[in-house]
């Protein structure tokens, strides 16, 4: 049984029909045949259980993004949560829990996608119309956690790591043999997003009934932004071009006025991917961010040097999303303040594809436009315009830019990985509690293989920072 237990894909073999914790688990082999998708009621239910995953504490509704911010050099753990702090100083065990939970997280959307792609082309009680609407994000949902995955735990081709991650691909339905899958190899895995991604883009309408189910839920616009996002890891600036176009010339979306209004609203027109979190269904990032004083739990703060960054300019409204927590002397983000941790998160903004597209134009020489992209994110965070020059200082421009408008949504240490500065910029960062520290062991720009599925699974291959 401690093998069964440990195995990934039995940790992910969650009910279709809700989100459950490892130790709900029914025993692989008895799962019973309600959570079958049989019909469109079941279908309906197995894609809100899909959402569901991503929601979860341990992926988009906290953890992810905080991996993605304390890794880096935005965010600092401040608190007793070891695992966190773990990531923050560069000493991850293979056996860190929050890393784990991660893992094990995403393969359960995976396999509730593969539960989908598998069962409803079969169903013959749904129109052809919302097979392929189901189907599409079935599709967007294992190609967006794929690609998750992959860069965490593979990394990016030429910057980092040569193996991938498991590609499972169909649903887990008894103990076999497939329940041991072996890593693919990195450019496996990616050329795996891009096909998921692409036959999502085919599928998927252009909207959902309503613009709050175009916003929380996958339809073209939303696989043509990841993509536009792919393209940067894979050095592919031309496609990272063409996505971002069409992105960026669909009516649905445009830069809102106000970048505060991003986070205290709902469903603007800046949001492409956006998770809703309510009093029954609740975001943990505030909790994480605020401090006791304020009802929080208060473990990760602001490093003390982004803080400086934000606040350099007066003008620049993000920075102006700050507070100070006294009792610590440290400052934290307020962009998730709702009382009752009710705050949306926003895996994709228009305001990430403009700057997407803006590397991609300066990548390809196009300096005039890269810099027109780059000023329209200025220029709404109320900034004069760059009238920087030249290839690297307009790429560098771009990627400060990105710090700022992404920081605290999961970006920083992923963006850094992708285009080579980790062990540049990751260097000396001080911290509140303990000495500064630096990034010095290139294998741990990505996360350890969970020391459970490493120990079950004879196939795994650990990561080699880890071993």
């Amino acid at each position: 049984m401690k093998r069964l237990n440990h195995i990934l894909l039995t940790t992910a073999l969650c009910s279709v029909l809700t989100a459950c914790d490892v130790l709900d688990q029914e025993p692989q082999a008895e799962v019973s045949e309600s959570v079958a998708v049989t019909n469109l009621k079941g279908a309906t239910a197995a894609m809100a259980g899909m959402y569901n995953q991503l929601q979860d504490g341990n992926y988009y509704g906290r953890n992810f993004i905080l991996m993605g911010d304390v890794a880096a050099d935005i965010s600092q753990s401040v608190g007793t949560w070891d695992f966190y702090r773990e990531m923050d100083t560069y000493v991850t065990a293979p056996a860190n829990r929050e890393n784990a939970a991660m893992w094990t997280r995403a393969y359960r959307a995976v396999n509730i996608a593969n539960t989908l792609i598998e069962a409803v082309p079969t169903l013959t009680d749904i129109p052809d119309a919302t097979k392929n609407a189901i189907l599409g994000q079935a599709y967007f949902i294992r190609g967006l956690t794929f690609f998750d995955l992959t860069r965490s735990y593979g990394g990016v081709p030429g910057v980092v790591g040569t193996l991938g991650i498991p590609l499972v691909l169909k649903p887990s339905k008894q103990v076999d043999d497939s329940l041991f899958p072996s890593r693919s190899t990195l450019v496996e895995s990616y050329a795996q997003v891009e096909s998921d991604l692409l036959k999502s883009l085919e599928l998927l309408p252009e909207t959902h009934a309503n613009i709050t189910t175009t916003r929380s839920q996958a339809v073209k616009g939303t696989a043509r932004a990841l993509l536009s996002r792919l393209y940067l890891y894979t050095n592919q600036p031309q496609k990272v071009i063409e996505y971002a176009n069409l992105v960026i010339n669909d009516s649905k979306y445009a830069l809102l006025g106000s970048y505060e209004s991003i986070f205290s609203g709902a469903f603007s027109t800046e949001s492409i991917f956006e998770l809703a979190f309510g009093s029954t269904d609740q975001s943990g990032l505030r909790n994480w961010y605020f401090p006791s004083s304020m009802g929080g739990r208060g473990d990760i703060a602001i490093h003390e040097g982004f803080y400086a960054e934000l606040i350099a300019n007066p003008n620049d409204v993000r920075g102006k999303m700050t507070a100070r927590d006294n009792v610590v002397g440290v400052y934290y983000s307020t962009k998730y303040q709702k009382a009752g941790n009710i705050d949306n998160v926003h895996i994709l903004r228009i305001a990430e594809v403009y700057l997407n597209r803006a590397e991609a134009l300066a990548q390809t020489g196009n300096l005039t436009g890269a810099l027109a992209d780059l000023n329209r994110i200025r220029t709404r965070a109320g900034l004069a315009a760059s009238t920087v020059t030249g290839l690297q200082p307009t790429l560098q421009a771009i990627w400060q830019e990105r710090k700022i408008e992404l920081a605290f949504e999961g970006h920083r240490f992923f963006d850094l990985v992708r285009t080579n500065q980790a062990l540049t910029k990751l260097v000396a960062v001080a911290r509140k509690n303990g000495p500064p520290i630096t990034l010095t062991n290139a294998g741990r720009q990505v996360f350890p293989i969970p020391l459970a599925d490493i120990d079950s699974n004879k196939n795994l291959d650990q990561n080699e920072g880890y071993r």
